[in-house]
């Protein structure tokens, strides 16, 4: 477990946790990576640490460069435990260490530890001196907590970018030079859609921010280091910060007796023949994770829902409640559903997406089974409707 050095003087000594496949709710089916990053100079420096129980790994890969207990600062860009989760201990180690952190930052991270530790507060515009090296500090609040910043290093032209840019994967590979390209960005698009995109409108901010650097490498808090890539993924938060759509539509419903099943393959048949490109998600068996990855650039949002007891059924109202939370803006929705001798399932699934902020096409409800004839009335109404 050694330091990686990506430049002189400048070390990876992050946690790698290879089991990790749960996120707060989202599936991380490749596991997860925690950044931190020594520079060793005249003050020897750490930026942000891992979550706690990966703290002895990072020590170990620390200890492979420098005693921990010469620390001399600690920055810290975000409060979130997996960021500062080692950061009691690391105060243990190197009691007189400072730790530098936005106004929020000092504010959460008194909240979380109970600790009056050697805090000096930054705000945008602020720089230290490490040596040779120095740090500039520019806050990005609510991407996605209030008290993130950003650190960057105009020497070496490197921005350790906190959350944004990241993606959870667990690989020995440090570098987007030594990774699929392709898997990388699968990966930073499914971070961006479960995290990061109810905060797009600040992203757009920070994205301006990041324009004025020049920067040769993004170091984010998880996942591989941007370096030979760095034009591909701006210009992919660009696309999803911006809410640009492509002409896609997802499909996503759960169905008891095939009805509604039914009815979500002739709607994509419907949307295939207007040049739609379409993906169908079945609640029984695709996580909402995943999902949202699939509908961060979709135009059309179709969900659909038979009637149990008054109500959709329970795996529709958790995406629909998920979705919420993240609601992409300037999208289009589509409700529709079967039923028996109530239709409310239908009723309250269109709720949901008005609530959402979506602009909605008329419901589409079918009682007990289609029949040929009514899912070609489906087809006919949506050729109609789909511009």
């Amino acid at each position: 477990m050694k330091a990686v050095e990506l430049k002189k003087g400048i070390y990876w000594v992050g946690g790698i946790d290879w089991d990790l496949r749960n996120f707060h709710g989202y599936l991380t089916q490749r596991g997860s990576s925690y950044n931190a990053f020594l520079i060793v100079d005249e003050k020897i420096t750490l930026i942000d640490t891992v979550k706690s129980y990966l703290c002895d790994e990072m020590l170990t890969r620390i200890k492979s460069i420098v005693d921990p207990a010469k620390i001399d600062i600690i920055i810290c860009n975000h409060v979130e435990m997996d960021h500062s989760g080692s950061i009691p201990r690391m105060m243990e180690i190197c009691p007189n260490a400072v730790i530098y952190t936005s106004p929020n930052g000092e504010k959460g991270l008194k909240d979380h530890y109970k600790k009056e530790w050697n805090f000096k507060v930054v705000n945008s515009g602020d720089s230290i001196s490490l040596g040779r090296h120095s740090i500039n500090f520019v806050l990005t609040p609510m991407v996605h907590w209030p008290d993130n910043m950003v650190s960057y290093m105009p020497e070496e032209k490197i921005l350790f970018s906190n959350d944004a840019f990241g993606q959870h994967i667990a690989s020995s590979e440090r570098t987007d030079s030594e990774y699929p390209l392709n898997t990388i960005l699968e990966e930073a698009r499914k971070y961006y859609a479960n995290i990061v995109l109810p905060y797009s409108p600040q992203v757009v901010k920070a994205m301006e921010e990041a324009a004025k650097l020049d920067i040769e490498m993004i170091a984010p808090s998880h996942g591989l280091i941007w370096k030979d890539h760095i034009p591909e993924i701006l210009a992919e938060y660009t696309k999803w910060s911006s809410n640009q759509t492509l002409k896609q539509a997802v499909i996503v419903y759960d169905s008891m007796w095939h009805s509604t099943e039914k009815m979500a393959y002739t709607i994509q048949s419907a949307f295939e023949d207007k040049g739609y490109t379409t993906s169908m998600h079945n609640l029984q068996h695709c996580h909402i994770s995943d999902i949202m990855t699939s509908l961060i650039t979709a135009e059309y949002i179709c969900v659909g829902s038979p009637t149990l007891n008054k109500n959709m059924l329970p795996t529709v109202a958790a995406f629909l409640t998920y979705l919420k939370g993240l609601s992409p803006k300037g999208r289009k929705a589509l409700a529709f559903g079967s039923y028996g001798w109530g239709s409310m399932a239908i009723k309250k699934v269109e709720a949901d997406l008005v609530e959402c902020g979506f602009q909605l096409l008329p419901k589409i409800e079918q009682k007990f089974i289609p029949s040929e004839s009514d899912l070609a009335k489906i087809t006919a109404t949506l050729s109609e409707q789909i511009k």
